[in-house]
């Protein structure tokens, strides 16, 4: 018995076959499995494996078989640290210059102080992996005192860091109740189907672009490494919608999208996004990521749309 049909074509599966003519290691007759997504069920089901080839399975030679979730991208292999690494390496250039910035480590953790402390991301040790210390709530507590700078640490949500920190007294800060639980959800797609999808929604839906402006405005900058990219568009009493950009070896990351009250619904956010994935499609950029709140569904839901899945959520941790 199995559980493949008509409805398996298009879907990943796995199905274990007899090779005729052969004989098993235990004397009866030999199997095989091939896993593979389904293009066909009749006459025969045919199954293209990963590799390009495709496998002839005729119905009588099939002992079992099912779907299987669809693999992973490979970018969704990537592990939280390495995200998180790139992400910092990112946009480390655009606080360059900043007075009082810091970084230090505690085994595989990485402490940073940077600019007047306003952004969490850069002012908070980044908890992923072994600190390779006893008591690692005490020493970046005591870190983050010597420079008299809150204690703050960002957690992948569910983690065996998450925990050590909570079960030290360490809790979510209380002093941005607009954000909810505070966790962001850490959002990967590739980025030809997000351009691909935005040029399709363009196509139907032109974005309105208030009478006044101009053609968006798009500047590039080199800075550490990392170019830095500003796409808005400008009316004649100022910035309408803005969106910035990062890029670093083969990804870009996307903050501050923006668009004024007045100007909201109108396709403007996917305009200057466009805009700014368009110079990282020029230098062969293949990973676009961002980050989102996990209060903002409006946002969520317009990522998803355009291909962005989450990767991993995370927050910020203070002592209580």
């Amino acid at each position: 018995m199995h559980a493949l049909g008509p409805h398996v074509v298009g879907a990943r599966v796995v199905v274990r076959r007899l090779v005729p003519g052969r004989t098993g290691p235990t004397g009866g007759p030999a199997m095989t499995d091939v896993l593979g997504v389904a293009e066909a069920w009749a006459p025969l089901l045919v199954v293209r494996r990963e590799d390009g080839t495709a496998v002839e399975i005729p119905h009588d030679l099939i002992v079992s078989g099912k779907p299987v979730p669809p693999r992973p991208s490979p970018r969704f292999r990537v592990s939280a640290a390495e995200v998180q690494a790139r992400v910092r390496a990112m946009w480390a250039g655009d606080h360059s210059g900043e007075t009082g910035s810091e970084t230090g480590a505690l085994g595989d953790w990485v402490l940073q102080a940077t600019g007047d402390g306003l952004r969490r991301r850069t002012n908070s040790a980044l908890a992923i992996g072994d600190a390779g210390v006893p008591d690692p709530a005490a020493a970046v507590a005591d870190w983050y005192a010597a420079r008299g700078r809150r204690p703050l640490a960002q957690v992948v949500v569910g983690s065996d860091e998450e925990a050590l920190l909570r079960d030290a007294g360490w809790q979510a800060p209380t002093d941005r109740p607009e954000e909810g639980d505070g966790h962001v959800h850490l959002q990967l797609a590739s980025l030809a189907q997000v351009r691909r999808t935005l040029t399709r929604l363009r196509r139907a839906r032109p974005p309105v672009v208030p009478a006044g402006a101009g053609d968006p405005r798009v500047e590039a900058v080199e800075r550490d490494g990392t170019t830095l990219v500003l796409a808005e568009v400008v009316g004649p009493d100022g910035e309408v919608a803005s969106a910035r950009a990062a890029l670093r070896d083969g990804w870009v990351g996307l903050r501050d999208v923006r668009v004024a009250a007045p100007y909201r619904r109108q396709g403007l956010a996917r305009l200057v996004l466009d805009e700014a994935l368009e110079v990282a499609a020029e230098q062969g950029v293949a990973t676009a990521y961002l980050e989102v709140l996990g209060v903002n569904r409006p946002a969520l839901a317009l990522y998803e749309g355009l291909g962005f899945g989450t990767h991993h959520t995370y927050g910020y941790l203070t002592p209580g």
